[in-house]
């Protein structure tokens, strides 16, 4: 039977899915990012899962995409265009709404917990 209570085991993640944000994007620095996804529902719509960031600047662009996120370390500059930067650190939460744009700065590697929809 699957079981309809998932924990989040923050110390057995296993292998992350690395990346780094497009060519294009990238302001400075040379960002590598690391995401495990813990589980998805309604046909793959709602995602949740970790994310971590080394530090660097890049444009962020959500598209479509509604983000609730958890910091859970680290140190992050988010600026959406037209507004003031706004820090977050361990302990803030806080969401990018679909159409989205701005500057998303890594102050001190970031990792945080995210869902997706």
């Amino acid at each position: 039977m699957t079981r309809k209570l998932v924990t989040f085991h923050f110390d057995q993640l296993g292998e992350p899915r690395e990346s780094r944000p497009p060519a294009d994007r990238v302001i400075e620095g040379d960002i590598v990012c690391r995401n495990w996804d813990i589980d998805s529902a309604k046909d793959g719509k709602v995602r949740a899962g970790v994310f971590e960031s080394t530090p660097g600047t890049n444009r962020s662009i959500k598209g479509e995409t509604w983000e609730f996120c958890y910091i859970l370390s680290g140190v992050a500059e988010i600026t959406e265009d037209g507004h003031t930067p706004i820090t977050y650190r361990a302990g803030d939460c806080f969401i990018m709404k679909p159409g989205y744009v701005g500057q998303w700065r890594t102050l001190e590697t970031v990792r945080k917990v995210w869902v997706a929809a």
